[in-house]
């Protein structure tokens, strides 16, 4: 049998090579793991003129897929799959930006200062880092991250690419560039997928979310915006847009002496765009569409991902969200009547809210301007039956976005954005705009405690990065850059907080969880804070800041009843500074979907337990079995695992909770999502949410939603105060054992 080296040279392949290949990538793992073993499946899967590039892979695949024997496997796949990139690609940093130069990928100004810096740049590469991302981290990376010419020619490793990330970022600052490298390649945070993308291109479109206002309700408006949509669609943006000023069906328009068809027929135009406009192909394009429950086609609208029905009235590929007064919840919780108005004869109800709201809706209404008056009750079913069958709308409520915003002092804040994290201001003048990075709390875990100074340091360091974003980004239409530049908010987000849990020897709901979810988020926004504070003394105060709660004195949690904190901040000495010096940055905090970098960093997504502890996960190269690793490991020294436990596992959804033999405690803690009471995460939603400025992306759990259960689940949520009552209701699927959460544009 022969083989094709990577020279291009034909040798003949010998059993003995691929045993003495695999096993120097098995030094330091357990006894376990056997060489023997891979390179025999691997030698009877070969054929006559494979590549040693194709044996990798092939090596790696079958590596992964025996992890359910021992989690080294993985490791060792791991280590073939980094070795293969590493072998494909240029061995010196500045030679492989070079190349991307000379491809017009990289800028001239990003690699005038690479070169200018090679040798420092060159020596900091930590090339071992590559071996330290799981198996299907690293396959992500190398199938849509890593820069390529030609389609396939792969130019970067993992560790390239992070470097030219840090660059495209800090061009012209070593020192800065270097320290968040190495954070970034040791794996205590990362930043959003759009800033992977591009950081350091020719056009450096760094920002994961986009507020869109419709510009106005007419054509010239709704195709202006549609074009603006396209425009970021173009550049991997995620798009939440509000739709609340748009006529409703059958409304007149004087211009023609016609009739309106609403919101639906506009809405397919945009589903369109949505679908044509993939984002340069690498993702299909993402909007959320906003609308307040007060507008007349809101059953229409509720109706557009519905399974079944009318086709021309469905539009499955956006997603559907309301911005939820407070008196539509009163309404349906008294059991009373619902108007429904034309925003053309009813104006001005988006623009308002609290007792404001209130007040102009009841006049409309004694008025007799309603185009319809319906029970609440059948809005709220509608509402339930939508999100048992599609997991959306998604819900946001509009009086505590609005209160509860440091961005209050501009005006009424309309919408979020695909993700539900983003809360600001947006109009037609202004589309908000935010730059996303996760932390990865993991991490910070040392000998079984969670290390606040370290999360301390790193927040400041992330805080310096998106602040540098915001004036090196490419902002693809004019009006996102008008905002960002008058209001330079930010986004700073975490990724696995069960990870930590378990490393922490903790239940995900017991008491002293709760307390580690209040220090973790209290200290992220007090450092948030105080790196703002020390760029507002460097640069100036953002230009908006005089007016916003914070300049007089109001941080996040002055906005929220009875919040907790955790004693380890003197929140008085720094609300006297922030008086005194301003802030650089309008909004700090949004914890995000992070699904892609959760995968990529190997941890659990965003703020969610565990959806299981077992599952398949489907590759090009086929299925393999993922077991939660942090499970496994306490299986393993008590010599409970097996493929016995494995196989029980699975016929268990991946639940250990009917299992014999294994310890209460240890079933305490590896509770599924599905085990846990929906109240606990929306209490620590609440409690975090007092440290946080903007929102976070909060998916809701129930196996059997019925109208009762959800209803009682969302209004414990309003009662609560929070900002986003639901991201996503996931439903048990009876077929899979998990669900991922995908945020395309908001994976920070």
């Amino acid at each position: 049998m022969k083989v094709k080296k990577r020279s291009g040279n034909i040798a003949n392949m010998k059993f003995d090579n691929v045993t003495q290949r695999i096993s120097q990538l098995t030094k330091g793992l357990s006894s376990a793991i056997s060489a023997d073993k891979v390179s025999q499946q691997v030698f009877s899967s070969m054929y006559d003129g494979i590549t040693t590039q194709e044996i990798d892979i092939l090596t790696s695949e079958i590596a992964v897929g025996m992890m359910t024997e021992h989690p080294d496997y993985e490791i060792l796949a791991t280590r073939i799959a980094a070795s293969n990139i590493q072998k494909r690609t240029p061995k010196i940093f500045t030679k492989a930006m070079k190349i991307l130069y000379d491809n017009n990928i990289l800028s001239s100004e990003v690699w005038e200062f690479i070169s200018t810096n090679n040798e420092i740049l060159d020596n900091s590469i930590q090339s071992g880092n590559d071996f330290e991302f799981g198996f299907f981290g690293l396959k992500t990376l190398e199938k849509n991250y890593l820069m390529k010419i030609n389609k396939d020619t792969l130019i970067e490793t993992p560790q390239y690419l992070l470097l030219r990330v840090s660059c495209g970022i800090h061009t012209g600052n070593t020192e800065k560039t270097i320290e968040t490298y190495r954070y970034m390649s040791d794996g205590y945070f990362i930043h959003a997928t759009p800033t992977l993308f591009n950081a350091s291109t020719l056009k450096p479109q760094m920002s994961s979310c986009f507020l869109v206002a419709m510009k106005d309700d007419s054509i010239d408006g709704i195709y202006a915006t549609l074009k603006e949509c396209a425009d970021i669609s173009k550049w991997a943006g995620g798009i939440g847009l509000h739709a609340h000023n748009i006529r409703a069906k059958n409304s007149m328009i004087r211009g023609t002496n016609g009739t309106s068809g609403g919101l639906i027929p506009m809405l397919r135009v945009f589903n369109s765009t949505a679908r044509y406009v993939n984002q340069s192909g690498k993702r299909k394009g993402s909007f959320a569409i906003y609308l307040e429950p007060w507008h007349a086609d809101i059953q229409e609208f509720l109706e557009l991902r519905l399974n079944q029905g009318d086709e021309e009235s469905r539009t499955r590929d956006l997603f559907t969200a309301l911005w939820i007064p407070d008196l539509f919840m009163k309404r349906v919780e008294k059991g009373e009547n619902w108007s429904l108005f034309c925003p053309d004869t009813a104006p001005g109800l988006a623009d308002v809210y609290g007792e404001e709201f209130e007040t102009l809706y009841t006049q409309y209404e004694n008025e007799g301007r309603a185009n319809k008056v319906v029970p609440a009750s059948d809005i709220w079913v509608a509402i339930l039956k939508s999100q048992s069958e599609t997991g959306t709308p998604y819900m946001l409520y509009k009086d505590a976005c609005n209160e509860k915003s440091n961005q209050k002092n501009l005006g009424v804040i309309k919408s979020s954005n695909l993700c539900t994290e983003i809360i600001e201001y947006s109009n037609k003048d202004e589309t908000a705009v935010c730059n996303l990075a996760s932390i990865a709390l993991p991490k910070l875990i040392e000998n079984g405690k969670f290390n606040y100074e370290k999360l301390y340091e790193i927040t400041k360091t992330i805080t310096y990065n998106l602040n540098e974003v915001i004036d090196k980004n490419f902002y693809p239409v004019e009006t996102a850059r008008n905002s960002n530049m008058k209001h330079r908010p930010i986004g700073i987000g975490v990724q696995g907080l069960a990870d930590a849990f378990n490393l922490c020897d903790l239940p995900f709901d017991c008491a002293d969880a709760k307390s580690m979810n209040i220090a973790i988020f209290e200290t992220i926004y007090h450092a948030a804070l105080e790196a703002s504070l020390e760029l507002s003394k460097e640069f100036g105060p953002y230009e908006s800041f005089k007016g916003s709660p914070a300049s007089q004195g109001k941080l996040q949690f002055d906005l929220w009843s009875k919040p907790s904190f955790s004693g380890k901040y003197d929140w008085v000495k720094m609300k006297r500074q922030i008086k005194k010096f301003g802030l650089r940055n309008s909004l700090l905090v949004a914890p995000m979907p992070t699904a892609s970098t959760s995968q990529i960093l190997g941890n659990n997504e965003c703020i969610e337990p565990y959806t299981t502890n077992i599952y398949l996960r489907r590759t090009l190269a086929g299925e393999f079995v993922v077991v939660n690793k942090h499970l496994v490991k306490e299986l393993q020294a008590l010599g409970l695992w097996s493929k016995e436990m494995k196989d029980h596992m699975i016929k268990e959804s991946g639940s250990v909770q009917n299992i014999p033999n294994i310890p209460e405690n240890i079933k305490e803690k590896y509770k599924t999502v599905w085990e846990i009471s929906q109240k606990v995460l929306i209490d620590m939603a609440r409690d975090r949410g007092c440290f946080i400025d903007q929102s976070q992306s909060l998916n809701l759990f129930m196996e059997n939603p019925t109208v009762s259960k959800l209803s009682s689940m969302h209004m414990y949520a309003w009662k609560q105060g929070l900002k986003t009552g639901l991201y996503y209701l996931r439903s048990k699927a009876k077929a899979k054992a998990t669900q991922f959460t995908i945020c395309p544009s908001c994976s920070a």
